[in-house]
């Protein structure tokens, strides 16, 4: 390969454009590169290092580079017309995993002469703008805007998925049940609408797991139960301990052990230590068990309030 071509494409960390090989190589010098094997034409005007295309002989070339190289040739090949968004944008928000081979989702202003190619789906919008506030620049990537990358993907995703993307959202402080319930307000005929409006309630009233979700629908409450509060936080020395429900009159706190934390020691040796400093400031945590939750919903009930009563005297 020609040393300044080959420089070029080491400095863009495996990736030129015919742009940017244009301004310091003649266009022949390009060609030949491809001839010879040393560089592969991904998308219009984008071109990578061979011996980066790895994958399934016959998928498409973009499908099998590796995901971040894939995600930086789609947004070049779009250039200030496209941003990443969808399932490629929660990838690059931290909330979806993206493995080689799958599709790179763009989304792109109604009149723009996007059009989708094999490895890469073009999303055409009349209202999008290629710029803040809908668009963000998120690990050197240009990405839709959270909230709209998860209702975008609401209706994509199974409905056993919909859900966790948007609690770990909620959870990991990238955005609020508010500003949620605003972007999804703009989409009127989204796919199972209601569903992701019950979602946001049950975030907003504090519940932060599926789990959580689960016990306020159909535990802890009704008739004797009191109107916990959800995620308070409580300074104990020098820590702040955020509480599950709490029940204020009572000072008791309920904690909900989801199935993942059964039988690992480390994590109830955390527990334990964390009651104890709770105790110790008058505060009893009471926990249960996922299994119990679904399956002993009635006894659970039952011990509940037994406990809040006898707390109460």
């Amino acid at each position: 390969m020609n040393l300044v071509l080959r420089e070029l494409v080491e400095r863009g960390a495996g990736m030129v454009t015919r742009g940017a090989a244009g301004q310091v190589v003649p266009s022949w010098t390009l060609r030949q590169a491809c001839r010879n094997g040393e560089l592969v034409r991904v998308l219009p005007e984008v071109f990578v290092a061979a011996h980066l295309v790895g994958g399934r002989p016959g998928a498409p070339v973009l499908s099998r580079l590796d995901s971040a190289l894939s995600l930086r040739a789609a947004l070049a090949w779009a250039g200030s017309r496209g941003a990443l968004s969808h399932l490629t944008a929660l990838s690059v928000w931290g909330l979806h995993p993206q493995a080689v081979g799958d599709l790179v989702h763009l989304s792109a202003p109604a009149s723009t002469g996007l059009r989708s190619r094999p490895g890469v789906i073009v999303h055409r919008r009349r209202s999008l703008t290629i710029e803040p506030p809908q668009v963000v620049v998120r690990r050197g990537l240009r990405v839709t805007r959270l909230e709209q990358s998860l209702v975008d993907c609401w209706p994509t995703l199974s409905p056993a998925d919909r859900r966790t993307p948007v609690i770990r959202a909620v959870n990991d402080r990238l955005t609020t049940p508010e500003r949620l319930s605003a972007a999804l307000e703009r989409v009127p005929k989204l796919i199972d609408r209601a569903a992701f409006r019950h979602l946001l309630t049950r975030l907003a009233d504090g519940c932060r797991s599926p789990l959580e979700i689960w016990g306020h629908e159909h535990v802890f409450t009704g008739p004797g139960m009191p109107a916990f509060h959800r995620q308070v936080p409580v300074r104990v020395g020098r820590r702040t301990v955020y509480l599950d429900m709490f029940a204020e009159r009572e000072r008791v706190n309920i904690e909900l052990d989801g199935a993942t934390t059964h039988g690992n020691p480390g994590q109830r040796e955390i527990d334990l230590r964390r009651d104890a400093l709770l105790a110790a400031i008058g505060i009893l945590v009471v926990r249960f068990a996922h299994r119990r939750l679904v399956h002993e919903v009635d006894e659970v009930r039952r011990e509940t309030l037994a406990i809040l009563a006898t707390r109460r005297t």
